[in-house]
């Protein structure tokens, strides 16, 4: 695959997916995993619409970083070895409740998810989380991976092959 058709697949990969597997690490440094709807915006941030009950949630408050990954599913997949994947390293940010950039947000949740945001939004633990990568990687399949910088996100670079 060249590097063409590479930056094709990922301009359309993000967009193929409404929910992500999130990795966040407790204050005590124990890993976690769990997973979030989410909605993506034109500079690659993140946003999950979040519950304060969850432990992701209390994760992402005691140590603002996380992983994202967004991975093929398996039964789509020509090889169980060489699913595609998209993985980013994110910081943390939080909106804050009942401001402009809150209310858009959750608007776009609504308008993506339906009623069930309405319902959410009225819940005062809901939260809106922001998950700006600063650098990734995409894997399309065996010896075809790209590495994502955080100055710009939109292109791939190729990583060399080990010696």
């Amino acid at each position: 695959m060249n590097l063409d058709q590479a930056q094709a697949q990922y301009r359309d990969f993000v967009p193929s997916f409404q929910s992500l597997i999130l990795g966040t690490t407790t204050a005590e440094g124990q890993p976690n995993t769990s997973y979030a709807p989410f909605i993506c915006d034109a500079q690659w941030n993140f946003y999950c619409f979040v519950s304060g009950l969850a432990v992701h949630t209390q994760n992402l408050h005691a140590n603002p970083q996380a992983t994202v990954l967004l991975i093929e599913d398996e039964a789509k997949s020509n090889n169980i070895f060489a699913r595609r994947r998209l993985s980013y390293d994110c910081t943390v940010s939080w909106l804050e409740r009942e401001t402009l950039d809150w209310e858009a947000i959750a608007d776009q949740f609504q308008t993506q998810f339906g009623e069930i945001v309405g319902l959410l939004r009225g819940l005062g633990d809901f939260q809106i989380v922001c998950l700006t990568p600063r650098s990734g990687r995409f894997v399309v399949g065996f010896s075809a991976a790209y590495q994502i910088q955080g100055n710009d996100l939109s292109q791939l670079v190729p990583l060399s092959k080990p010696m």
